[in-house]
């Protein structure tokens, strides 16, 4: 039954959507619409996003049988750390919910605790580096905003 994956591919161009739609109500990076802007990786998260989401529904699994056993429990298992993460990003930071997320996420796959934490801290720090240095665009830190550079 092909119906599952059209309704979760319907779905979620509609999140697509509405995550494009959100990244619209950026304001206007300082250098001016050509700059890479705040806007800029939203945009293209949406676009994947849409584009995966419709091949779900043009060319859903023939085999599409929910998995509501371990692996389902799994599933809202990374969907709940996620929430989680969207929520802590602001009071912790992005280095430190980084941490944490991509750290449950791994320990939940199979790595040891220590690797997996480790793992998210080397993640998060990276991909702040990358972003505050090499796109020039502000994550927030948190309560390590003593680490901040002017």
């Amino acid at each position: 039954m092909t119906f599952n994956d059209r309704i979760f591919g319907v779905l979620l161009i509609a999140l697509a959507v509405a995550y494009g739609w959100g990244a619209t109500q950026f304001p206007e990076p300082f250098g001016g619409a050509e700059g890479v802007g705040p806007e800029t990786f939203p945009y293209l998260l949406s676009a994947v996003l849409a584009l995966s989401s419709l091949y779900l529904v043009v060319r859903p699994d023939p085999d599409n049988a929910w998995p509501w056993s371990r692996t389902g429990l799994e599933l809202l298992i990374a969907v709940a750390v996620l929430i989680a993460y969207t929520a802590l990003l602001q009071p912790l930071g992005f280095i430190l919910s980084t941490l944490l997320a991509v750290g449950t996420l791994c320990w939940r796959m199979g790595a040891s605790p220590g690797r997996a934490y480790a793992t998210g801290g080397v993640a998060g720090v990276v991909v702040f580096l990358v972003f505050n240095f090499a796109l020039d665009l502000a994550l927030p830190l948190g309560p390590l905003s003593f680490l901040e550079v002017s």
